[in-house]
């Protein structure tokens, strides 16, 4: 175990940050899987805690292998995998149909070991590095839309594509996330705004089409539009019933909150382990509890930024914000459906919820991270320093830090 923590490098802050928010989940994920098991029907307390600790401890070895890994062979990693990924959302959006209650096209089941795959949270991470790889590449050229649109815009929106039937939110994330790169990267402002200009007249196409062929892809747009209706229209409580169990789950929490194991909205409130785990934490660590993960989250946004500028190369810095910053944003989304700021997304709180793939990625994420903010791992490249271009927003944002 010495040795072990010996061969721990990287980012301290992180490091505990991440075990931090792991070990507390816990406690929420083994109180909220009372209602898989007593409600749903499904397993047993101690086998739900005991699968979401397998996941972890799988998730932290991918982390501390990712760690190790020299940051500049992400680059060509993101490139063999970015095909690879592609092929695997194919594969799930053929499947189509669902499972279990949930939409199989999402998943790819890993035979004997009763865990699932989601290949877009992994096709997130390597789209992300891969765009960051492109944008350093193109860093001290004349940039084009005519010449960027097949090596860059067209695995972006592919990707985004093939995640868009079987995951609304994920691709929403995803394709925000990119744009955010691209201009801290320094792409021109105006070629992004017709990119957002072309995403958004592209989704009316698709749900237009969802529309008329409803066969195409079943029930997908319909979920969407009844999430926003419903969103809308918060006095109709059998449509917003998950959000007002949560919203009693909040406002039952009170300062202190109802004990560990208390809660009573767990029982009545679905996906209480998952997508709604941070309404049960507030019920019962109350708002101290709350204000305590959302510090936590936030202190990891510092820790990131602090790490990217400390980065000794762009594909680093635009790496690590790329990773990075999506961690944070599906945190904050998450909160926010709890307490009814956004529509219902379906999204994990990370490390919190319970669920495989996306703890995973997550980790994966973090040992990315990690990579780069061992010094170890850091390959000069034959680039200028990033202070002092004026004209590149990341370089900008370096320098006030």
């Amino acid at each position: 175990m010495q040795a072990f923590f010996k061969n721990i490098r990287g980012d301290k802050a992180i490091w505990a940050i991440a075990a931090l928010l792991a070990i507390f989940s816990f406690l929420p994920v083994y109180s909220a899987s009372s209602n898989l098991v007593y409600v749903v029907g499904n397993g047993t307390t101690v086998g739900h805690l005991m699968k979401h600790a397998l996941l972890l401890f799988l998730g932290f070895g991918i982390m501390y292998g990712m760690h190790n890994v020299p940051t500049h062979y992400f680059n060509g990693l993101s490139k063999i995998a970015l095909p690879v990924v592609m092929l695997l959302l194919i594969f799930v959006l053929a499947q189509g149909g669902s499972e279990g209650g949930t939409n199989a096209s999402r998943w790819i089941r890993i035979p004997f070991v009763g865990f699932g795959f989601q290949p877009s949270n992994l096709a997130s991470v390597v789209l992300l590095a891969y765009v960051a790889g492109y944008l350093s590449h193109i860093r001290d050229k004349t940039v084009t839309f005519a010449k960027s649109f097949l090596p860059l815009w067209v695995p972006v929106f592919m990707v985004v594509f093939l995640i868009l039937p079987a995951n609304f939110s994920t691709a929403a994330i995803l394709f925000t996330m990119v744009m955010m790169i691209c201009f801290l990267g320094g792409y021109p402002f105006k070629y992004l705004l017709a990119i957002v200009g072309a995403g958004i007249l592209f989704l009316t196409m698709f749900v237009v089409t969802a529309k008329a062929f409803p066969d195409l892809f079943p029930n997908r747009v319909d979920t969407w539009m009844s999430r926003i209706d419903s969103f809308n229209n918060p006095d109709d409580k059998e449509a917003n019933y998950q959000i007002e169990k949560a919203k009693i789950a909040i406002a039952t929490g009170g300062v202190f909150g109802k004990g560990a194991g208390k809660s009573v909205q767990k029982n009545l409130l679905p996906q209480s382990s998952s997508d709604f785990i941070y309404a049960i934490i507030v019920e019962e660590y109350g708002l101290v509890g709350g204000v305590a993960v959302m510090f936590f989250y936030m202190l990891f946004l510092f820790r990131v930024v602090v790490v990217a500028n400390g980065c000794h190369t762009v594909f680093s810095k635009l790496l690590v914000l790329g990773v990075g910053l999506p961690i944070v944003f599906q945190a904050l989304v998450n909160m926010a459906v709890a307490v009814e700021m956004f529509p219902v997304t379906g999204q994990n709180l990370p490390l919190l919820s319970s669920g495989g793939t996306s703890s995973w990625m997550t980790c994966l994420a973090i040992g990315i991270i990690l990579s780069a903010s061992n010094k170890r791992n850091q390959k000069q490249m034959d680039e200028s320093p990033t202070e002092g271009d004026s004209n590149n927003p990341l370089a900008v944002l370096s320098g006030q830090l």
